[in-house]
């Protein structure tokens, strides 16, 4: 079994509804964003899925979010966009698009801080 991470970032801003404290006012983050896929077999030169082809699928879900008030973005209407969220978000924009290849997405992580991070791991 070989696991795969890629790693990007996105610039936003957000708030949380009816949060008690500062988090409820806008504010931006650096969100750093972590992939990691899983699979068995490698393709005939040795290779699980190519980097350039994963870091294109999460750049494409990332430019959704790149320098957006996230409050106004349709995913996050009826939701808080907080780090959890915006890890399933990204998650289940960006499964979809790794159909081709012979990898499963494991693990969305997400970090708003260097010292704060969040990991949506999928339905199990």
């Amino acid at each position: 079994m070989f696991e795969l991470t890629v790693r990007d970032e996105f610039a936003a801003a957000h708030y949380l509804r009816n949060y008690p404290g500062a988090c409820e006012r806008p504010h931006g983050h650096n969100w750093k964003v972590e992939v990691t896929v899983r699979g068995e077999k490698l393709d005939e030169i040795g290779v699980l899925i190519d980097f350039k082809d994963l870091k294109k699928y999460l750049k494409e879900v990332l430019a959704e979010l790149d320098h957006r008030d996230l409050n106004q973005h349709p995913a996050f209407k009826d939701q808080n966009p907080s780090s959890e969220n915006i890890a399933r978000y990204i998650f289940e924009k960006l499964a979809p698009k790794l159909a081709p290849h012979p990898v499963t997405l494991v693990r969305v992580t997400v970090c708003e801080t260097e010292r704060a991070c969040v990991s949506y791991l999928g339905e199990h």
